[in-house]
């Protein structure tokens, strides 16, 4: 191991917490401070750039595959690494974030994979982002265990041979962590901090368990920043002294500029990819956040009317699993945000028809595995991939040759025939003041009328209201989107949520800030790029 760096980073602001040394002892904060030298410059360089894209989408309104990395698309040759046992078989993979309550929850859910969430379903508070380090810490050297206060029921991990392997996912580029700062007083970036203490604390603890550092990365926006990803990679190998192509990385194509850039996002990481994903709120986001100004036929419905079957969405995921399998990658699919109703059954019943559906398509079109939220759902998952897969870890082998997707496919909004609602227009405020006043209180995963909400669902709430009233949208009931109405449909359901919660809870509670936050993210000119970044401004602790 290198010795550790001089200029080590500062704690800024921040309330000191119960065995942060052990999270940040000083080789630990050493590493995060030689990537925060090494790749800061590039992270920023790589930020103006997707200004640079947007801007020139919001001149064009049209997307292409790039013609400069054609040859790359068209050499058959190359391969991304062979999957690790560990990651051979993802037929079924649970998400959350890092509590201790649903780390032991998660590993023990019966799923293959958890996705340890550092990103949309963990809100960036200090203790949060320090916390969930020592969960895992805690997990892997099996000394985690939690006593729920209210109920006094005790959780305690199965034996190691039934839980799932962890991919861990940090923040996105575009995050900062405020309360670690260089010796100039400039923060880290969230998604180093993340990733730095996670794999400087457990590579080699991973390694003793016959596993790896593996992680999920957000927000990609081309495959610039997946070489970027890359190259921290190989650095944090080597100063670790840990073998080249230990770390495995599997990216969220959320992002509708990276969709175009699939082949190219593996091939920059092939020595350390293990997949794709198909993340399909942040996606929606980003098409509206890329198209806002792009006229009529760029206007998306209902956020619940956009299903995976749109002929928009289909192109996305057909050529995700077909890029995906032509490089030996796995295809994962797409969350099953859905919360068991534990006082009605029958709502119980349709929503678990709706899953089963979704999970056989996705396993019929060729996907290796896909994502849920609650544990109660991964037999319904498991048996969709099952039915398919049978004793085969994957079906890589299904290549998809039959898809042509061409890139006017991806774009394709006005194919699908539904447009927008009053009544999606008060359910877009619903969640975003609900999920924004939770996030505000520190929490990132939050069950919204029967529906894990995180981050994204947000961002495409608050997305929709600005792009339909800019577009001046007209909804089925006649009436114009407008600012007015928006202020009005939020008013209101501020109101709902007074009588709802009660006076002395609505008073402790962050529901006129974030109804205030909402508006402002919704009805503002200048389009913020993410919610997330006001909202830090916001978030204590």
């Amino acid at each position: 191991m290198s010795a550790p760096a001089p200029s080590p980073l500062a704690i800024v602001d921040a309330e000191p917490l119960p065995r942060q040394e052990e999270v940040l002892s000083e080789t630990a904060l050493a590493f995060v401070a030689a990537l925060h030298r090494r790749f800061t410059p590039r992270r920023d360089e790589l930020l103006a750039r997707r200004a640079e894209r947007r801007a020139e989408i919001a001149r064009t309104s049209t997307l292409d595959f790039l013609p400069e990395t054609a040859a790359i698309r068209a050499d058959d040759s190359w391969q991304v690494a062979p999957a690790p046992p560990a990651l051979e078989d993802r037929r079924v993979e649970i998400t959350g974030p890092t509590d201790r309550k649903m780390t032991i929850n998660a590993l023990n859910s019966g799923a293959k994979v958890w996705l340890a969430d550092f990103e949309d379903a963990s809100a960036p508070t200090w203790e949060n982002v320090v916390t969930g380090q020592l969960s895992l810490i805690d997990a892997y050297t099996r000394s985690i265990d939690f006593t729920d206060e209210r109920t006094g029921k005790t959780y305690a991990l199965r034996p190691d041979e039934e839980l799932a392997t962890v991919v861990m996912r940090p923040r996105g580029w575009h995050l900062d962590e405020r309360h670690l700062t260089d010796a100039d007083g400039t923060p880290v970036p969230g998604a180093l901090v993340d990733f730095g203490l996670y794999f400087f604390h457990n590579a080699n603890r991973l390694l003793d368990l016959g596993k790896g550092p593996y992680f999920y990365l957000p927000k990609t926006e081309s495959h610039l920043e997946a070489r970027l990803w890359n190259d921290v990679f190989v650095f944090a190998q080597d100063y670790l002294g840990i073998p080249q192509g230990t770390v495995r990385a599997t990216v969220l194509i959320e992002t509708i500029t990276a969709a175009y850039e699939m082949e190219e996002i593996l091939y920059e990481l092939r020595d350390h990819a293990s997949g794709l994903n198909a993340g399909r709120w942040d996606y929606l986001f980003s098409i509206v956040k890329n198209f806002r100004d792009g006229g009529p036929r760029f206007v998306l419905p209902d956020r619940n009317a956009v299903t995976m079957t749109a002929p928009f969405m289909r192109a996305y995921t057909e050529l995700l699993v077909r890029t995906c399998h032509k490089r030996g990658a796995h295809a994962i699919g797409g969350m099953a945000a859905f919360i068991p109703s534990r006082r009605d059954q029958e709502v119980n019943k349709v929503a678990f028809e709706k899953v089963k559906a979704d999970k056989d398509r996705e396993a019929n079109d060729g996907f290796d595995g896909s994502w849920v939220a609650h544990p109660d759902l991964v037999p319904i998952a498991m048996e969709s991939f099952d039915r398919v897969l049978g004793d085969r870890p994957n079906q890589k082998d299904r290549l998809r040759e039959d898809v042509d997707v061409k890139a006017e496919d991806l774009i394709a909004i006005d194919s699908l025939d539904a447009r927008p609602t009053y009544a999606g227009l008060v359910n877009a405020v619903q969640v975003g003041i609900r999920y924004i006043e939770a996030w505000l209180r520190g929490l990132g995963a939050v069950a919204i009328f029967n529906l894990m909400e995180d981050a994204a669902t947000a961002e495409i709430s608050r997305s929709q209201i600005w792009q339909w009233i800019n577009a001046g949208v007209v909804l089925d009931n006649g009436e114009r989107v407008t600012a007015e109405l928006a202020r009005k449909v939020a008013a209101e359901e501020l109101a709902d949520i007074r009588a709802e919660v009660g006076e002395e809870a609505f008073a402790a509670g962050n529901w006129q800030q974030a109804h205030d936050l909402l508006l402002k993210v919704a009805l503002d000119e200048d389009y913020a790029d993410f919610l997330t970044l006001p909202a830090y401004e916001q978030l204590k602790g």
